[in-house]
């Protein structure tokens, strides 16, 4: 064949972008709800004008191509807007982690050269320190309120910019004082927005918020979150026209790519600014909820809750982080919820590995089938290819599900890299082609991937691997359970031995719940030391915070050292 003649063209190659579903959902689904946040409602149409206006204000106030813009602010609609405003004036959409302390969100500011800072108006105190802790002579963000209509007192123009520090900032940026919706009022609605000249122009900036103590920007381009949304929809059969509940934090991986995708479904966007047990369970009543995302934490929020009661419609609900225990998934399908487990991190923008089902295992024991829901499963279908690499040779393990190595991934969803990092980047993304996740697995014979652990939570004990979340999933199994989490402990004798931290929703002592794991679990398994807690430290995003509880095991080892001596 002849082909000399068959390259890229204007018309076959235009940028991908994720932006570009707003503009269908407008005109496909411009009467349906977009939003919905407490009695206020939006349609795609208005949902459509509202982020055009908001990129045109942006534009006008300077903001272009490549432009880091920052957003600090819980699960509401100017939130969702912003997903897509931000990159419609070209800029790069930073969500920002809303547990942060007002030094880390200093350094991230910083660190991104962030000009504008969207803050929701209930974190406006901790977006002011952030921003006064920036040294002089260092250009400081301006800061736009996002007003919730709860608090009228609030609606007046705010600035967060430092008065009597304002000789770095130009004269058209000290004069900004500004409320989000004066941004959509001044706006022009018929703003031509700005497309990406490349398809891997960047899209997003995301901190790495996960249980390390050193955050990394992620950096995704647009054609990676293009990709990633589409996958998403099609692996978790999303139909049109969802009610979508955000119970997950829209600055988790920017909602795992939901945000964009249910602009290409035509979703309802039912939002939350913070919620409980009840209020789940009142949002899904309400609204006729269809879907949701979440960690582990909320499943277990969910079966635990005093007031659950059956649903009267299944909910899909998509789980991913750490790896959901089984007893949790099915208390929680005895509700009604159908469970879907998915496998990503910050670095690939979503769910690339997920627990393909088969329809032969309807048939086994519930027991059984909630076994096979807590494993990670088989990539995605745009996810280029995973496996699982032993640490000495490289090679991919035996399919047996007991051998252990090195999760790695390749596809078009993975990052650009890590902003002003290129060491860590490399560190990450090798040269023999994968992107190394820190993560330990193991393959089944039947092909499909489960987690065993990270690879700095793998405790080694006489010479033993142990699984700190098969560990986890015995305790969870426990009614009287409500969290729990094991990391290793120092041992003169052993090296290490398992170290459980627990919060309990029953009675129990250290000997009930040893008693328990032994009945259950190898003795090298079984923890030698139970720590109880009221709650246990969590990242944002649902994550338990290992590496705080490592420390505090070391500690008590240390001291323990030191009352010999």
């Amino acid at each position: 064949m002849n082909h000399h003649h068959l390259n890229p063209t204007s018309p076959n190659s235009c940028p991908l972008t994720p932006l570009t579903f707003l503009e269908r959902a407008a005109t496909v689904y411009g009467d349906c709800t977009s939003i919905a946040y407490n009695n206020a409602t939006f349609t795609w149409t208005e949902t459509h004008l509202r982020c055009l206006r908001v990129a045109s204000s942006l534009t006008g106030l300077g903001i272009g191509r490549r432009d880091v813009v920052s957003v600090l602010a819980y699960n509401v609609p100017a939130l969702y807007e912003l997903q897509f405003a931000v990159p419609m004036s070209g800029a790069v959409l930073n969500n920002l982690n809303t547990r942060l302390d007002a030094r880390t969100i200093e350094i991230m500011l910083r660190h991104c050269e962030s000009k504008i800072l969207f803050v929701d108006v209930h974190l406006r105190v901790l977006a002011q320190e952030a921003v006064s802790r920036f040294p002089p002579g260092i250009r400081r963000p301006v800061v736009v309120v996002i007003r919730d209509g709860a608090h009228e007192r609030f609606t007046e123009s705010v600035s967060l910019v430092p008065q009597s520090d304002e000789s770095h900032v130009n004269d058209a940026e000290s004069d900004i004082s500004t409320t989000y919706e004066d941004l959509v009022e001044k706006g022009d609605p018929n703003f031509q927005w700005v497309r990406p000249i490349n398809e891997w122009d960047p899209i997003t900036l995301n901190y790495t918020s996960g249980t390390t103590s050193s955050p990394k920007g992620v950096v995704h381009s647009h054609r990676a979150i293009f990709i990633m949304t589409l996958d998403s929809l099609m692996d978790w059969s999303v139909p049109k026209n969802p009610v979508y509940l955000w119970t997950l934090p829209m600055f988790h991986s920017n909602g795992w790519t939901f945000t964009w995708g249910m602009a290409a479904v035509g979703g309802t966007n039912v939002c939350l600014r913070k919620f409980n047990s009840d209020d789940i369970f009142s949002a899904v009543d309400r609204h006729k909820v269809t879907h949701m995302c979440g960690a582990p934490v909320v499943l277990n929020m969910i079966a635990n809750s005093p007031n659950a009661k059956p649903l009267e419609n299944p909910v899909h609900f998509l789980t991913g982080g750490a790896p959901p225990p089984s007893a949790v998934v099915l208390r929680t399908e005895s509700l009604g919820f159908v469970i879907s487990h998915g496998y990503g991190m910050t670095e690939v923008a979503g769910v690339v590995v997920s627990c393909a089902w088969k329809e032969k295992w309807n048939r086994l024991p519930v027991t059984e089938r909630a076994g096979l829901k807590a494993r990670q499963g088989v990539r995605t279908l745009a996810l280029t290819e995973v496996n699982v690499l032993d640490p000495n040779s490289g090679l991919g393990v035996k399919h047996d599900g007991l051998t252990q190595g090195e999760i790695v991934l390749k596809g078009p969803s993975l990052m650009l890299g890590y902003l002003k990092d290129s060491h860590a980047t490399k560190m990450c993304m090798k040269e023999d082609g994968w992107l190394y996740t820190g993560d330990v697995g193991v393959i089944h014979p039947d092909g499909y991937l489960e987690i065993k652990d990270r690879s700095k939570d793998v405790i080694i004990t006489g010479g033993e691997n142990v699984s700190s979340v098969e560990v986890e999933s015995v305790l969870y199994s426990n009614p009287v359970v409500y969290e729990a989490a094991v990391v290793a402990r120092q041992d003169e004798f052993w090296g290490e031995t398992p170290c459980a931290f627990v919060s309990l929703m029953g009675k129990a002592n250290s000997e009930d719940i040893i008693k328990f794991c032994r009945e259950r679990l190898p003795h090298y398994m079984v923890p030698k030391t139970v720590v109880f807690m009221e709650e246990l430290p969590k990242t944002a995003t649902g994550k338990i915070k290992k590496f705080w509880l490592r420390d505090m095991a070391k500690n008590m080892s240390q001291s323990k050292e030191r009352s010999r001596m």
